[in-house]
C-alpha cells in the first residue's frame, strides 16, 4: 500500500514542518508514503469558487484513476480511531491499493474534487486550519497503520 497526502499549500511554520517530518518518517517505516502539494491560490480580488476551482484542477491532475481518494471535508463521515485503523488495515491488505487523502485550502475543496473522491472523511464538525489538518491526519495514519 502507498499513502499520499495531497494538500493545498505548503506548511509555513517550523513547528508544523517538524511535526510533518516526524510523522512522515513513522509512516514511511510502515508503507510507501508521500506528500504532494498544490499551490494555494490568492483569494484577493477573486470569487471563492474560482479559487477552489483552480486549486481543484491542480489536485485532480495529481490523482490517478486507480487510486482510492478520501477527501477531508466537514460534511464527510466520522470515524472513531478504531474504525480508521480498520479502514487502513483493509486497504493495506488489498492488492495495489493506493490511498490518497486530499486536504483543501482555506476555502475547502472544489465540487469536482468532491465528486472524484471515493469517500469524504470528517474529523469534526469544527473547522481546522488546513495546515494543522495535515498534521492531525498524519498523526492518525502514523498511529493506526
Amino acid at each position: 500500500m502507498k499513502i499520499t497526502v495531497l494538500a493545498v499549500g505548503k506548511l509555513k511554520e517550523d513547528y508544523l514542518k517538524k511535526a510533518a517530518a516526524r510523522f512522515s518518517e513513522e509512516i514511511s517505516r510502515q508503507c510507501g508514503f508521500s506528500i504532494l502539494e498544490v499551490p494555494d491560490e490568492s483569494t484577493e480580488h477573486r470569487p471563492p469558487e474560482s479559487v477552489k476551482q483552480t486549486e481543484g484542477e491542480g489536485i485532480l491532475k495529481r490523482i490517478r484513476p486507480e487510486q482510492y481518494v478520501v477527501a477531508l471535508a466537514i460534511d464527510g463521515n466520522y470515524r472513531t480511531s478504531e474504525e480508521f485503523a480498520a479502514f487502513l488495515r483493509r486497504h493495506r491488505t488489498g492488492p495495489g491499493d493506493d490511498l490518497v487523502f486530499v486536504i483543501g485550502g482555506s476555502l475547502g475543496l472544489s465540487e469536482a474534487v468532491l465528486r472524484r473522491a471515493d469517500e469524504k472523511l470528517s474529523f469534526s464538525p469544527m473547522t481546522f486550519p488546513h495546515q494543522l489538518m495535515r498534521i492531525m491526519l498524519m498523526e492518525q495514519i502514523a498511529h493506526h497503520l
